[in-house]
């Protein structure tokens, strides 16, 4: 109960839930794992900077796709998306949440840039969340989902890139199995997500919810209405060539950051931007996107603390030596050590090498099929993915939904999808373990 993993972890739900800042919250819950692992204070930090670098590509990649979004936005090409969603879509808010859904699966298999498409598609709808008063809330369960079921039950994009891990992993330790097998496996946990999809569409946010207004930013006031007029204009082709020329390099590179650099350079040379607003639309970009990307950092140096000192690797040696031959009990500790683990380190595709090495003998002990142990395995990872307040999962639709700085990231986007993904994987997680 007082590893330095389930007390530090605590630690930065607490903060978080009190509205603390979430860089100071990581950063304390850093210090707190570091001191109960024998760091000194300046050690901690020390390893904390040192292990920064493990998210500098996915940081400047975030402050990158904030200046292209702000771009996108300057040439009033999203005016049209928009102008034509109000159309369709008036009054449909629980299809609007669906679609958007949808889109965000694309992100994972189809097109996988991730949440590269988050600060380009979801700034310039916010006046239409607005008017239709959608419950932004549930445009954050939307998008996390598009973000995270994806890849638990597809094996393709990073659905293929998860997989894989856990069936090399699961090998590494001794326990042979197929991709096939790993997806077939994860499906019951998959359905447990499209369980709190639709509790969150047409339960949990489905009444109007009218938020105050605020002073837009250029991405905003760009955004069209249904009574403006817009003709399509030599801008947007250049914008429309700077996007699909951005998201060829990243496909070819994959490199978000070579993509959204050459989409930034091209809106440059197309002149779709000034050179005399550069600076004005870089600030925007940073602004946007800034804040999350120093979360990212400091979330790796926290990860990096968790790992080096051993604090993870004493969790699940200590929850394994407690389980008995309870085959329920044994499914649903490990269930929660991987809740845990991925809250703090938020990243479902960092959590599995760290679990299956000490899960697979144990499994194989109690008498898990190699499917159950997959399914355990695979849940176990994304749990917490979804909630975690250092996890792009919950940091990508912040950053398009507060572009107006009127969502919170603790209890507008990680709270929700917490509760609404969460809980359905660690019930139908613990049911693939015992049917499998």
């Amino acid at each position: 109960m007082f590893n330095a993993v389930v007390v530090s972890v605590i630690v930065m739900v607490v903060l978080s839930l009190l509205r603390v800042n979430v860089m100071l919250t990581i950063l304390v819950a850093a210090g707190v794992a570091g001191l109960m692992e024998g760091l000194s204070l300046v050690d901690a930090t020390n390893m904390l900077i040192s292990g920064m670098g493990g998210q500098a590509n996915t940081a400047l990649s975030y402050v990158l796709l904030g200046i292209f979004a702000v771009m996108i936005g300057y040439s009033g090409i999203t005016g049209f998306l928009v102008k034509k969603l109000v159309s369709v879509l008036k009054g449909k808010r629980s299809i609007l949440l669906l679609t958007i859904a949808g889109v965000a699966c694309f992100s994972q298999n189809v097109v996988p840039v991730h949440i590269a498409f988050i600060p380009i598609l979801i700034p310039p709808l916010l006046h239409l969340f607005d008017k239709m008063k959608v419950d932004r809330r549930g445009v954050a369960a939307a998008l996390t989902f598009g973000l995270k079921a994806p890849y638990i039950m597809i094996p393709a994009g990073f659905g293929l890139i998860f997989h894989g891990i856990i069936a090399d992993e699961m090998k590494a330790s001794g326990m042979a199995i197929s991709i096939s097998s790993v997806t077939y496996s994860m499906l019951i946990p998959g359905l447990g997500m499209i369980v709190g999809l639709l509790v969150a569409v047409f339960i949990s946010y489905r009444k109007n919810r009218e938020l105050p207004f605020s002073e837009q930013g250029v991405i905003n006031e760009i955004a069209a209405t249904d009574e403006m007029e817009l003709s399509f204009t030599s801008r947007h082709l250049f914008t429309i060539i700077a996007v699909i020329s951005a998201l060829v390099v990243q496909l070819i590179s994959d490199s978000l950051v070579l993509g959204a650099l050459t989409g930034i350079v091209l809106m440059f040379l197309f002149t779709v931007v000034p050179f005399k607003e550069g600076e004005k639309v870089v600030n925007e970009g940073i602004t946007m996107m800034g804040m999350i990307a120093f979360v990212m950092l400091i979330a790796s140096g926290y990860a990096t603390i968790l790992k080096e000192t051993g604090a993870v690797e004493n969790l699940v040696q200590s929850s394994t030596a407690m389980l008995g031959d309870n085959k329920m009990f044994i499914a649903a500790m490990m269930l929660l050590v991987g809740l845990l683990i991925t809250m703090g380190i938020g990243s479902s595709f960092g959590t599995i090498p760290i679990i299956a090495a000490l899960f697979v003998p144990l499994c194989a002990t109690v008498g898990f099929s190699p499917l159950a142990t997959a399914a355990l395995i695979g849940t176990a990872g994304a749990l917490g993915d979804a909630g975690s307040p250092a996890s792009d999962s919950t940091l990508g639709p912040t950053a398009g939904l507060n572009a107006d700085g009127k969502h919170h990231h603790i209890w507008d986007t990680c709270v929700p999808t917490f509760l609404h993904y969460n809980i359905p994987l660690f019930i139908f997680g613990l049911i693939a373990a015992m049917v499998l």
